[in-house]
């Protein structure tokens, strides 16, 4: 118990660094992994449970496209072989997360991330993910799949198990190919979707390096118990279990 209460203030500590003392454009990187027991279960992140068959349906209009996106947590593992960035090998048996979007009614993207909680912290981490790109219902390509263990990629921290105002982490560490990066916000506030009024929210300013425009943010909003609830223009419809 001590070591876990050591190793969970450690990092509370590390990405609780203000902005001035780690630099004005640095995210954290370096996350301890090599510390932590993995599960691919449980509930105790209360912003990102792994349970299988949890569901999230977001809905909402972009750019004059009707979107749906449906996140599930399906009954199925990843196992995970890599070295870490301090030349520990680690195998970890990851959650399977089903992502599928809609563009007017027709499958514009399936992809199956790979995620796992940190026992020690409850921080959820990804450890890559497939995807699958539609044009017009066909298949045309896999754009942004990333492996941690391939050509030089290392797990990312997706969801912090405490929530640090101000924490700034990199969620995707896949040099050239996936470099999601996370901000914490804003917390403790409540938000009305159509599927209910949730209170104790938190906000997540994502950005990419990557895009075409690095400076442009995709808000992201989560509630304890529920999940994400807004991304952008798309809010929670539907949430619950499913087979």
């Amino acid at each position: 118990m001590r070591t876990s209460i050591g190793l969970a203030l450690a990092l509370a500590a590390a990405l609780a660094l203000p902005q001035a003392a780690r630099g004005a454009d640095e995210f954290t990187t370096d996350f301890r992994i090599e510390d932590c027991t993995w599960s691919a279960w449980g509930r105790e992140n209360p912003y990102f449970s792994l349970r299988p068959g949890r569901q999230q349906v977001l809905e909402g209009e972009e750019d004059g496209t009707e979107v749906r996106a449906e996140v599930t947590m399906l009954h199925e593992t990843e196992t995970i072989h890599f070295t870490t960035a301090k030349g520990k090998p680690l195998t970890v048996v990851t959650r399977v997360m089903e992502e599928r979007e809609f563009e007017d009614g027709v499958i514009a993207e399936v992809s199956r991330n790979w995620v796992a909680r940190c026992v020690q912290t409850s921080n959820i981490f990804y450890f890559g993910e497939e995807v699958d790109d539609y044009e017009d219902g066909v298949l045309v390509g896999h754009s942004g799949e990333w492996r941690a263990g391939v050509d030089g990629a290392q797990p990312g921290l997706l969801m912090p198990g405490s929530f640090l105002l101000g924490a700034r982490y990199y969620q995707e560490v896949a040099p050239d190919v996936a470099e999601d990066r996370g901000e914490n916000a804003r917390q403790g506030f409540a938000v009305a979707v159509p599927a209910g009024i949730f209170t104790e929210c938190v906000q997540v300013d994502e950005t990419n390096p990557l895009d075409s425009d690095p400076e442009a943010v995709d808000v992201k909003i989560f509630c304890p118990g529920v999940g994400i609830v807004k991304d952008e223009e798309l809010e929670l419809v539907s949430f619950g279990v499913v087979p």
